[in-house]
C-alpha cells in the first residue's frame, strides 16, 4: 500500500538507497527504485499529507525528479505554429482532463504513449474542476510529473489549464474583480509549471449587440489582455502556448464571421497592449457537443448532432491566420467511430473529459458500496443543482463528478484500480490510433525543446538535511 509521510524526516527516510539530497540538488541513486514505490509514496504524501512543510518538500522532490530523469514540463506552442505554416498535418491532439486517480491515470497515459510512439498528447485540468476534484494547479502537475516517472517516460510534459473562464454574471457585477480571478489563476498555474493555458472568454461575448465584432468585443479584449500577462510571466525562456474561444461550449455553433471579428480584434487588441508578442496558437469553437454529454432520463447519454463542417471550415480559417486550427471540447462521451474524423478534417486538439470519468465510475470493478457512498453524497451537498424534472439518475450522472474531491484519497486507493486502468489503457490506446498520434514522438522532439527549470529547495527541507 501507499506510504503518506507526515514528517519531513519520514518522507527522507522513503527515499532509502533510491536517491539522496546533495546541498540543493536532488541525486538519483536507483532509477529503477525510485521509479517504484519511491515516487508512488512522493505522490501519495504530495497529496494527501496534512498542508504544510511535508507536502511542499514531496511537491519538490517530484519536480526535481522530474527534472533528473528527462520529464519535462513544456509548451506545445512551437509544434503548433509549424502546424499554422502548413509543416506537419494529418491529427489530432488528445487533451485529456484527469480529474481522478491522477497519479495512476498519468502512468497509465505515458506507458500508454511509449508503446504507442505517441508524444502528442496533453494532460489538462479546467479551472472548474480544480476546485471540485481537489487539485490546484501545484498539486495537479505534481501528480502528473509522478505518474510520469513512475511509467519510465523521457520527455515533454505538455500540462494544460483548460477553460481559465470568465464567469459572466460576476463579470457584469465587477469586471475587474473577475478579471483579477483569472490573473490570479494564470500565475498559479505557471508558477506550477504549467505551460499551456485556455483562455476563455467567450462566455463574454454579447449576442445582443448589433455587430459581431461589437459581440466578440470583450471576449477578444481580455483574451489579449491575459496573453500580454502570461508573456510577461515567461521567465524560462519558453514560450507558453496560449489558447482562444470564441463560443461557449453547449450553445449556438460558432461561425465564419464570429471567428473572424475574433482574431482581427485580438491582433489588434494585444498589438496595442504587447507589441510584437506571441498570440494565441489555436482556438476553441462550439460545433454542437455540450461538456459530459446530455443525460437521459434512464441515465443513458443522449446521441451528439456535431457538426464536423462546421469545424472543418473554422479550422481552415485559424489555419489562414497562422494558428494550429480549431479545437473541440466535449467530446469525450461521442461514440468510438466518430474519432477518426477528426484528423481527417484536421482538427488541431480535441478535449476530452467526462468519457474517462464515467469509464472509472460504471467499471464493474468500481465497488458498490462507494457507488452507494457517492450518490447518499451527491443527495445531501448538491440538491440544490438539481434541476426541475431531472429523475435521479439525470442528477447522479451531473453533480457525481463533485464528489470526485471528497473520495479523493478512496479512488486513488481503490483495491480494484487495476482492472479499471487496464480498461482506461485500452481506451487511451484506441484515441492515440484514432486520432493519428501514434509515431508523433519524432516530430514532438523536432519541434519540441523542454527547458530544464531547477526549483529552489524549500527553505523547511535545507534545514532538515542540516540537521541530519
Amino acid at each position: 500500500m501507499p506510504y503518506v509521510a507526515v514528517a519531513i524526516p519520514e518522507l527522507l527516510e522513503r527515499l532509502g538507497s533510491a536517491a539522496h539530497l546533495d546541498r540543493d540538488r536532488l541525486v538519483i541513486d536507483d532509477e529503477t527504485a525510485f521509479r517504484g514505490d519511491v515516487i508512488r509514496d512522493l505522490a501519495w504524501t504530495a497529496a494527501f499529507a496534512p498542508e504544510g512543510p511535508t507536502v511542499a518538500a514531496a511537491q519538490w522532490l517530484v519536480h526535481e525528479a522530474a527534472r533528473e530523469l528527462g520529464a519535462l514540463s513544456a509548451s506545445i506552442h512551437e509544434l503548433y505554429m509549424a502546424r499554422g505554416r502548413g509543416e506537419v498535418q494529418g491529427f489530432t491532439v488528445p487533451a485529456i482532463n484527469i480529474r481522478a486517480q491522477t497519479f495512476d491515470m498519468a502512468r497509465t497515459v505515458y506507458e500508454t504513449a511509449a508503446s504507442n510512439d505517441v508524444g502528442a498528447v496533453i494532460l489538462e485540468l479546467a479551472r472548474s474542476e480544480q476546485t471540485y476534484t481537489f487539485q490546484r494547479p501545484i498539486d495537479y502537475a505534481t501528480a502528473v510529473l509522478a505518474g510520469a516517472i513512475a511509467a519510465a517516460w523521457r520527455g515533454p510534459v505538455f500540462i494544460q489549464g483548460d477553460h481559465y473562464q470568465f464567469n459572466a454574471k460576476k463579470y457584469a457585477a465587477d469586471p475587474e474583480s473577475m478579471t483579477e480571478e483569472i490573473r490570479r489563476a494564470c500565475r498559479l498555474a505557471i508558477d506550477a509549471g504549467y505551460r499551456n493555458i485556455d483562455i476563455d472568454s467567450s462566455t463574454l461575448v454579447d449576442l445582443s449587440k448589433p455587430t459581431v465584432d461589437e459581440q466578440q468585443h470583450e471576449n477578444y479584449t481580455r483574451a489579449a489582455e491575459l496573453t500580454a500577462l502570461i508573456r510577461s510571466l515567461e521567465a524560462d525562456g519558453v514560450s507558453v502556448s496560449v489558447g482562444g474561444e470564441i463560443g461557449e461550449v453547449g450553445h449556438k455553433n460558432s461561425t465564419v464571421e464570429e471567428l473572424r471579428a475574433y482574431l482581427d480584434g485580438y491582433r489588434r487588441d494585444l498589438e496595442t497592449r504587447a507589441p510584437q508578442a506571441l498570440g494565441i496558437s489555436k482556438v476553441s469553437v462550439q460545433t454542437g457537443t455540450s461538456h459530459g454529454g446530455v443525460p437521459l432520463a434512464d441515465g443513458s447519454v443522449a446521441a451528439v448532432k456535431l457538426d464536423f463542417d462546421v469545424l472543418r471550415e473554422l479550422g481552415e480559417v485559424a489555419r489562414s491566420y497562422g494558428l494550429a486550427g480549431a479545437v473541440q471540447h466535449g467530446a469525450s462521451t461521442l461514440p468510438d467511430e466518430l474519432f477518426h474524423r477528426f484528423p481527417a478534417i484536421e482538427t488541431a486538439e480535441i478535449h476530452l473529459a467526462t468519457g474517462f470519468q464515467n469509464a472509472l465510475y460504471e467499471h464493474p470493478a468500481f465497488p458498490e458500496w462507494l457507488h452507494r457512498e457517492i450518490e447518499a453524497w451527491c443527495f445531501a451537498n448538491a440538491a440544490d443543482e438539481r434541476k426541475p424534472g431531472q429523475t435521479d439518475q439525470q442528477f447522479v450522472y451531473t453533480t457525481r463528478k463533485k464528489a470526485i474531491g471528497p473520495f479523493k484519497r478512496q479512488l486513488w486507493d481503490l483495491e480494484t484500480k487495476g482492472e479499471i486502468l487496464a480498461a482506461q489503457r485500452r481506451k487511451i490506446s484506441f484515441l492515440y490510433t484514432e486520432l493519428g498520434v501514434n509515431g508523433s514522438r519524432e516530430m514532438i522532439t523536432a519541434y519540441i525543446r523542454p527547458v530544464e527549470v531547477h526549483r529552489p529547495m524549500p527553505d523547511v527541507l535545507r534545514e532538515a538535511v542540516a540537521a541530519g
